[in-house]
């Protein structure tokens, strides 16, 4: 059980009835609290709770895929996460590889109900859970609460008694990853109902283990197997199958894609509820293990900082980067090394359509930022070892030799571009982060200058 954090909740799930209504509360742990003293983050009515039932089985059926494990590593079943804040509702969750993130966003308009403070609960959807979730007929009044220590689903004629579950941290780094892929995504297609249930009908059968490509041909979008001039790279594209089942109640859909084609996001909109559904490279590729946000942990940065920042994001809920740089006069370097550590511990997540950060207040201390990246830990310890020696450097170009176990490796980093000479460099040629010796020599460095 390395990979999750092992926590005791102070109270079970359990359902009450109340009336004709019966109330689910579904338990939560927490490390820190920054306000105690609200017991309700969120109250009130959903109005599309039909399309909301349907989203959070999707996201159910996400978190129980796996597209790399193995029967008894898919057996630990683990659950979504839920914030409330910025006047809307998430819930998010990744596939048991940690290769597909799905997040629903429930916006403003959606709810009818009052935010007494913003919050974040982590709950357990068994099987009870999804038949009540099923049974929820189209237009039939829901209310949904979130809270401090419950999240509750009122409802005639259903009882759900949960369990508690460990968090694992891989989904900690995975959201980390995430964030930073969404953050560089560009908006690369919007397409109806019509042409997005087309383009699905045209998927694949079967695991498709090849690449396929996203193109547009006139007005009709369609996977193909050969790659043209701007084309969407889809890495294991039958991860896709997923969304099929939401595909009968959008309005349009959205396609957004990674510069370097790390990622692929995809977009369903349904009224006032938006489901997103990113997919990393290869269907073997956990986010969790990319190593994204790496680069902006090399700086040391300042606890007070971190807190400071910690504290503007639980306050705002939201916020833009480059107007938070501008408005508190601050150098976007420095904000980037900021949001990447906040990001690392998974308490920053991007919204696309915002352009934006969003905060989560999960149970973590940001003291696990190290161990939950070893890599960085990995590249310190040479450091300390003295077993980084700087050859020669300029704000152009910096050589560097870096002992291994019984070699040495060259590191070169010219015109921001990194090159490093053992077999992880080799292997991904930087695609999954800088390997730990180019992290050690870029600590040294940006320490000098």
């Amino acid at each position: 059980m390395e990979d999750t954090l092992i926590y005791n909740y102070s109270r079970s799930s359990s359902l009450v009835k109340k009336g004709a209504l019966e109330e689910l509360f579904l338990a939560k742990y927490s490390e820190i609290q920054k306000n105690t003293d609200v017991p309700c983050f969120f109250w009130g009515n959903v109005r599309q709770p039909f399309i909301l039932a349907r989203c959070l089985i999707s996201l159910s059926n996400i978190v129980k895929s796996s597209f790399n494990l193995s029967p008894f590593q898919m057996a630990l079943l683990k659950d979504p996460i839920v914030t409330a804040g910025n006047e809307r509702l998430r819930f998010e969750g990744f596939s048991h590889c940690a290769g597909v993130y799905a997040r629903i966003d429930v916006l403003p308009d959606g709810l009818d109900g009052e935010f007494l403070e913003s919050g974040t609960t982590n709950v357990d959807f068994n099987q009870p859970m999804i038949n009540a979730l099923g049974s929820i007929r189209p237009n039939e009044s829901i209310v949904l609460s979130v809270g401090e220590k419950e999240v509750g689903l009122y409802k005639e004629e259903t009882k759900v008694v949960e369990r508690k579950v460990p968090l694992p941290l891989k989904w900690i780094n995975g959201l980390g990853t995430v964030q930073v892929y969404l953050s560089k995504s560009e908006r690369l297609h919007t397409f109806n109902k019509i042409q997005t249930q087309q383009l699905f009908r045209g998927m694949p059968k079967g695991v498709v283990k090849s690449d396929y490509y996203l193109i547009v041909r006139g007005n009709k979008p369609m996977f193909s197997p050969v790659k043209s001039m701007d084309a969407v790279c889809v890495g294991g594209i039958h991860r896709l199958r997923l969304l099929e089942p939401l595909l009968p109640y959008i309005d349009h859909m959205k396609v957004f894609a990674h510069p370097n084609m790390q990622s692929t996001t995809w977009q369903l909109y349904m009224g006032n509820i938006k489901f997103s559904f990113s997919l990393s490279r290869e269907s073997w590729r956990g986010f969790s293990g990319e190593g994204a946000v790496l680069d902006n942990l090399i700086n040391d940065v300042a606890d007070e900082w971190i807190d400071a920042l910690d504290k503007y994001a639980y306050a705002n809920q939201s916020f833009n980067t480059t107007v938070l740089a501008l408005e508190e006069n601050v150098s976007l370097k420095k904000v980037a090394d900021l949001t990447g550590r906040l990001a690392a511990m998974g308490i920053l997540g991007y919204d696309l359509d915002d352009n934006g950060f969003f905060y989560r207040k999960l149970p973590f201390k940001l003291s696990r930022i190290v161990g939950l990246n070893p890599r960085l830990k990995n590249a310190e310890k040479l450091i300390e070892e003295g077993k980084v020696e700087i050859l020669h450097h300029t704000q152009e170009r910096t050589e560097a030799r870096v002992e291994g176990t019984g070699v040495h490796h060259t590191v070169i980093i010219e015109d921001k571009k990194e090159r490093c000479t053992c077999e992880w460099f080799s292997k991904y040629q930087g695609e999954r982060g800088p390997c730990k010796h180019v992290l050690a020599v870029k600590k040294i460095v940006n320490k000098t200058d």
